[in-house]
């Protein structure tokens, strides 16, 4: 029996790292420097449900898979770096947008300060671990710390991947189909052919129409009831998790739900628009999250900061910084909220023109853009200080109010709200 057991354990570990297609290797965990960004080779990546945002503060919960039964597993907090990219429907997406039971894709690092962090910190080699009740390895990565969060569809068009659709079985528009990802000019399969299920709430996306399952059926495409040979259909899925019926032996480990099907380029393109734009309007608000460089201090207050503007967004908001144009700076807490405000974000912040604009030459990395802004104001705050997190908006951005809980009234980390112990431990 335990014989079997191990076989059984090692068989799941094998099969969730292929299912996983990680492109970074494993090594030994890495801690980002506060200030600096982190190189994307050296994240660990995993992937789960998201189950619980809370997203004022760019934390939440994921539900990962690991060696064992998926249902079993507890909810693990993570936490978005300050430059953190959250990808949604292959588009920038703040952790807001992303509906809950989605699987994500994770890369993350341990807490760069342990002592600041807003999720609880754990052994560095805690994903080693087995958490048994037939969970297994692998669930609770002290990695928590997160570089990128990506659904299926952006992971898939980031790596050049596609789902190959091989069967649907379809009886009263609910059924289950086989696929596999692959690299999309047919080179090697990633993973082994997964089965998995739909219903009739899953939407799928041709061109820029929604059809239902039933279009499908009506046009023949799609078996009413039986199995159909879909000859390696190329498509991209949208991919969440749902209670699996069955003994909970096989559907509830492995198996995972389809919420959305995308036929082709413009029906993805399509979706990634109206994420875009939403982001845009979010970010226009809320204001360029960006690092401090370095600040030279004039005369009465003076100074000139150089910041880098973070990475992951769409390139109109880079574009909307002009040389010349006027603008303000605010401090920020590394959860990005704005700090030193008694009502909102323009209250404390520091006025200025934009003296200079560059771009740096070659990669850069990850939650980088690349762009430096140098700021010039005739009156610094505290906040504003070389290795800070600051945000800063050009005077074309709206002057808008933001909710209470998406500012501080100083950047102290005992002024986050709730604490790490929102985090139940299990």
């Amino acid at each position: 029996m335990i014989r079997q057991c191990l076989l059984f354990s090692l068989s799941a570990f094998i099969f969730v790292s292929t299912v996983l297609g990680s492109v970074v290797e494993e090594s030994e965990p890495f801690r980002p420097e506060e200030g600096k960004f982190p190189p994307f080779e050296k994240a660990h990546a995993y992937r789960g449900e998201l189950i619980f945002v809370d997203h004022a503060n760019r934390r939440g919960s994921i539900r990962v898979e690991g060696t064992g039964k998926f249902y079993r597993n507890n909810p693990h907090p993570f936490a978005l770096l300050p430059y953190g990219i959250v990808r949604y429907h292959d588009a920038p997406a703040d952790l807001r947008d992303v509906p809950l039971g989605t699987v994500m894709h994770a890369y993350g690092f341990l807490p760069p300060d342990p002592k600041t962090s807003s999720v609880p910190v754990l052994p560095p080699n805690n994903k080693d671990k087995d958490a048994g009740h037939y969970r297994g390895i692998g669930i609770f990565p002290a990695e928590n710390h997160i570089l990128l969060l990506e659904d299926e569809p952006s992971h898939c068009k980031r790596n050049g991947l596609v789902w190959k659709l091989k069967e649907v079985n379809l009886n009263n528009l609910i059924g289950t189909i086989v696929a596999s990802r692959q690299t999309k000019d047919n080179g090697e399969t990633e993973a082994e052919p997964q089965t998995m299920t739909f219903d009739s709430a899953t939407r799928i996306w041709r061109g820029r129409e929604s059809i239902r399952i039933s279009d499908l059926i009506n046009e023949k495409v799609w078996p009413a009831n039986g199995k159909k040979d879909l000859s390696d259909q190329p498509v991209l899925l949208g991919i969440t998790w749902k209670p699996a019926p069955g003994d909970g032996l096989s559907g509830a480990f492995t198996s995972f739900h389809i919420s959305d099907i995308w036929l082709d380029d413009q029906s993805i393109e399509h979706a990634a628009y109206f994420q875009t734009q939403k982001h845009n309007s979010f970010i226009r608000t809320r204001w360029m999250p960006a690092y401090v460089n370095e600040v030279k201090y004039g005369k009465f207050g003076q100074a000139t900061a150089s910041v880098t503007l973070f990475g992951g967004m769409d390139q109109a908001l880079y574009d909307d910084f002009k040389k010349d144009s006027g603008g303000q700076i605010n401090g920020a807490e590394n959860t990005l909220k704005h700090t030193a405000s008694h009502y909102g974000p323009g209250h404390m912040a520091s006025n200025g023109k934009i003296v200079q604009i560059t771009k740096q030459e070659g990669k850069v990395p990850l939650g980088n853009s690349g762009i430096q802004i140098d700021f010039k104001t005739d009156q610094i705050i505290e906040a504003i200080r070389p290795g800070r997190v600051v945000r800063i908006r050009p005077n074309s951005w709206p002057k808008s109010q933001i909710p209470r809980e998406e500012y501080l009234f100083n950047n102290s980390p005992e002024n986050r709200f709730p604490t790490p112990a929102i985090f139940r431990k299990y």
